[in-house]
C-alpha cells in the first residue's frame, strides 16, 4: 500500500465531530462537541472514574455505554443521570464521585 492509499485509508476513517462546546466538570472546563454523550466526553478529557461504589467505595466507570448497568450515573445539572444516555449540551454542568442516593 503506498502512502497516498494509506492516506485515503486514514481520511475516510475520520470522525465528523459537532461543534465545540464547554461543558463544566467538577468545576474546571472541558472542551466536548455536540453529539456526543456525555460518557464520551468525559472518556476523551480524561476521566475514567465517575463515582464511588455506595456500599464498597470501589472506583465506578463506564461499562456497557448503553443505559442498562447504571455504572455511569452522574449529576448533570442537577439530575442523577447515565452519562452514556445524556447527549452533550453547550454550558452543562456535571458532578463526578456522588454516589445513587
Amino acid at each position: 500500500m503506498g502512502a497516498r492509499a494509506i492516506e485515503d485509508f486514514l481520511a475516510a476513517l475520520a470522525v465528523d465531530r459537532g461543534a465545540a462546546v464547554e461543558v463544566v466538570v467538577d468545576g474546571r472546563p472541558v472542551e466536548a462537541y455536540l453529539g456526543e454523550c456525555v460518557a464520551a466526553a468525559l472518556y476523551a478529557s480524561g476521566v475514567r472514574e465517575l463515582r464511588r461504589s455506595p456500599t464498597a467505595g470501589g472506583a465506578r466507570g463506564m461499562f456497557c455505554l448503553m443505559g442498562v448497568c447504571q455504572e455511569c450515573v452522574v449529576r448533570i445539572d442537577g439530575r442523577l443521570v447515565p452519562a452514556c444516555q445524556e447527549a452533550v449540551r453547550a454550558g452543562m454542568t456535571i458532578e463526578l464521585g456522588g454516589s445513587l442516593a
